[in-house]
């Protein structure tokens, strides 16, 4: 393992991505395969004057091993004090760093795909206050492991995937540039700059049309674009990067107000559990058929999870200039993938894109956020505007605003 490379991508999540400041306890979430990293994380958090660390190293054998053999009415139990955990770090101000992915995609192969469903460990919903609050800084990142960098990379043995997938996050990452950090200053203010100019449009809507996809995605009156532009501020004022990499822009839409139909255009992960040949119908802001061609019940299961599992709880779009989309490879894996390609969420939404409190009520609430990749270079994507006029927003993956 390239340790040079580790120090760097350790400096780059600690201190601009979480933005650990002194007396700040730190709490590390990873798979046990990343504690080379984890360890360095450590250590940048405590050179930093971090107060404490806590590791948390989550098995994904172990989940596919309950989803196997546990009794059928116990997988959707969550132990109490991993929800406690989260609520203490949000009164503590902690920061938070994840390590994705804790369970290799395609993991549970095999298994009952509506037992798969019901366990969302590592999940807890108590994440979503912690969220809304604003409490705690955090950045997701991720660390290659074997199994995810087999299916990546299938054609290569293991220690090659790995080394491959290595040396497309550094890419990604920026980590190959002189200076990550200004080149990830850069690249967020261009993606702040392109949200500002789509928060002038004012529109009431985002229309997406491409193969098997037309999609109204209706706005709430004070969702905005660049609140969120790529970072986010606690609400002590601590300036972080929730993902590492970042390439979206996104918004919060109004949850009663998606018509149509949708086309996933990459695999999704849920869990562990592959989805591939997702197609989704919306009416009146619910999805009402859930099919695909692969695992269907799993998503199905998390869509049913509560009243808000089944609604939209984000939009977010991504130009073709993102250095994830450019590389054209499918990484099963969420925070990848979603920064490669425009996408929705099912299920939770975030309060921070709202401008007026009075819409505040109204976001989406539920213990599930569900992304799912709907962007490429044949969706059009459009804005509609309150008098039902429609302008390009991306065309061809390039800018139209």
């Amino acid at each position: 393992m390239d340790e040079e490379l580790l120090d760097r991508y350790a400096d780059l999540i600690v201190g601009f991505g979480a933005n650990v400041q002194p007396d700040q306890v730190v709490a590390v979430e990873a798979s046990v395969e990343a504690a080379p990293l984890v360890r360095k994380l450590a250590r940048r958090a405590y050179e930093r004057g971090a107060r404490y660390v806590d590791i948390v190293y989550f098995d994904p054998q172990v989940k596919r091993i309950r989803i196997e053999s546990a009794p059928d009415d116990s997988l959707e139990w969550v132990p109490p004090w991993l929800g406690r955990r989260m609520l203490d770090l949000g009164e503590l101000d902690a920061a938070r760093i994840v390590l994705t992915p804790f369970v290799p995609p395609g993991l549970l192969e095999g298994l009952d795909a509506v037992r798969a469903g019901r366990d969302q460990l590592p999940t807890v919903r108590e994440l979503f206050k912690v969220l809304d609050d604003r409490s705690v800084a955090w950045t997701v990142s991720p660390f290659p492991t074997e199994a995810w960098a087999s299916r990546v990379f299938p054609e290569l043995g293991p220690a090659q995937a790995v080394d491959a997938l290595w040396r497309d996050l550094e890419h990604v990452c920026r980590l190959d540039e002189p200076d990550p950090v200004d080149a990830w200053k850069q690249r967020i203010d261009e993606i702040w700059q392109n949200a500002s100019r789509l928060d002038e449009l004012d529109l009431d809507a985002l229309r997406f049309v491409g193969p098997g996809t037309d999609l109204t995605v209706g706005l709430l009156p004070s969702s905005r674009f660049a609140k969120e532009g790529g970072g986010a501020t606690t609400r002590t004022g601590i300036h972080h990067v929730p993902n590492l990499p970042t390439e979206e822009l996104f918004t919060t839409p109004d949850p009663d107000r998606t018509e149509g139909v949708v086309t996933s255009t990459k695999p999704l992960d849920v869990g562990g559990s592959l989805v591939t040949g997702l197609r989704v119908r919306f009416d009146r802001g619910r999805a009402v058929e859930i099919d695909a061609d692969s695992n269907v019940e799993t998503l199905r299961r998390r869509c049913a999870t509560d009243e808000g599992a089944a609604r939209l709880g984000e939009v977010a779009l991504v130009d073709g200039e993102s250095r994830i989309g450019r590389l054209g490879r499918t990484f099963f894996n969420t925070l990848l993938d979603e920064n490669s390609a425009s996408h929705i969420a099912l299920g939770d939404a975030y309060s921070s894109p709202i401008a007026d409190p009075a819409d505040l009520p109204r976001i989406n609430e539920s213990e599930i956020h569900v992304d799912f990749m709907i962007g490429s270079d044949e969706v059009t994507v459009s804005g509609v505007t309150h008098d039902g006029g429609e302008v390009p927003v991306l065309v061809g993956g390039a800018w139209q605003i």
